[in-house]
């Protein structure tokens, strides 16, 4: 038997009781301030209406180890503030009574995330009615029981948050040996035997053709158009597979490469490499420029880059043999940092689930009968 079985067994046997968060906790909505208020570099987040900070301030309104509530924007966002900050208008602060742990109540809160979500009206922005959120009930077994439950939830997120770590870290270490060696095996320096020419001078640079979201579906081949995520499917291609392709509208500057057979919208060039020119070569090659190609995209509502950009780009072409050669190394490492890419969110989301279901198993109550 655990710890926590043994406590639930000495305390509350019979089941816990069940309160709604009106008896058990005092919550208070921030105080405005304006983004023209905030300060670049103060010491304070300001904490709003959304995930993340609206920005810092050189003053706090509230004490560190708090439970906010998003009461507008992404209201019902439930989340918990290690130093002190400045709650917003639109964030609710909640300060449980004496018979509820603060960190309990936190994890409780969470477990009622999709709940909280759900009880948002539908007015732009949405809003979480405060009547609304202090009706849910939650389970209040005694103290003991919530500092065990609190230390062995802690103990599993510090865990989860140091895998997370260690993993983004091996993601890091392998995207920048493999830019390395790209940029190592792409310079020629010294090399007399090789010629650098403008990518529109021996590769066709094309336009992709306009497509409305109407006409695509969720199968057939994928379209590509303002970013790196098929913006859906359609049932038909005007482009092989193995083509490389620049976005210029959106997230403009951003390198794609499509191995199989797809349709490039009107904000895609793709390029198609002359004779003596592989695409999957030019793919590295541009890839080792897309530094330079998102400093040249205009910021505007609609980021842009013009293709001339691309056209301009000098790249080396050395023979068919070498340029083989250095796809084959830069494809090693591309193959090890995109298997750990998509390793990384799937062994987060595999320790989000574990984290998830022992919450839940934690946090389930026998409710005592009155």
């Amino acid at each position: 038997m655990s710890k926590l079985e043994e406590l639930i067994q000495q305390y509350c046997p019979d089941g816990v009781e069940w309160k709604t968060l009106n008896e058990v906790v005092t919550i208070k909505r921030g105080e405005r301030v304006t983004k023209a208020q905030l300060i670049s570099g103060g010491q304070y987040p300001v904490i709003s209406g959304g995930v993340k900070p609206l920005g810092n301030l050189d003053r706090y309104n509230r004490e560190a180890n708090t439970i906010t509530i998003a009461q507008y924007g992404t209201a019902g966002y439930v989340d918990w503030q290690n130093s002190h900050f400045w709650a917003n208008d639109v964030c609710y602060s909640v300060f449980p009574s004496k018979i509820v742990s603060n960190r309990f109540l936190y994890y409780v809160l969470l477990q009622n995330q999709e709940l909280l979500y759900s009880l948002k009206t539908n007015a732009i922005p949405a809003c979480l009615p405060l009547d609304k959120l202090t009706s849910i009930e939650i389970p209040i077994p005694t103290l003991p029981v919530q500092e065990e439950i609190v230390r062995v939830l802690d103990n599993f997120t510090e865990l989860q948050t140091e895998l997370q770590t260690e993993l983004q870290t091996e993601l890091q270490k392998r995207l920048q040996q493999y830019n390395y060696y790209r940029d190592n095996l792409l310079s020629f320096e010294g090399r007399t035997d090789v010629e650098w020419k403008k990518l529109g001078e021996i590769s066709k640079v094309c336009r992709g053709v306009r497509v409305v979201k109407s006409q695509l579906s969720n199968e057939g081949y994928p379209v590509y158009q303002n970013c790196l995520t098929p913006m859906g499917y359609y049932d038909k291609t005007n482009c092989p597979a193995g083509t490389p392709f620049v976005i210029c509208g959106g997230a403009a500057g951003n390198v794609g490469y499509a191995d199989v057979d797809w349709w490039a919208a009107d904000d895609c060039e793709y390029i198609i490499g002359n004779v003596g020119l592989t695409n999957r070569y030019i793919y590295h090659c541009l890839m080792a420029k897309k530094d330079y190609l998102l400093s040249q995209v205009r910021k505007a509502s609609i980021p842009r880059l013009s293709p001339s950009v691309i056209k301009d780009l000098e790249i080396p072409v050395p023979s068919l043999a070498e340029q083989q050669r250095i796809v084959d190394i830069l494809d090693r490492f591309d193959s090890l940092t995109t298997d750990l890419t998509a390793g990384l969110p799937a062994e987060i989301e595999k320790r989000k689930l574990q984290y998830e279901y022992y919450r839940d198993k934690l946090l389930t109550f026998k409710r005592k009968e009155a």
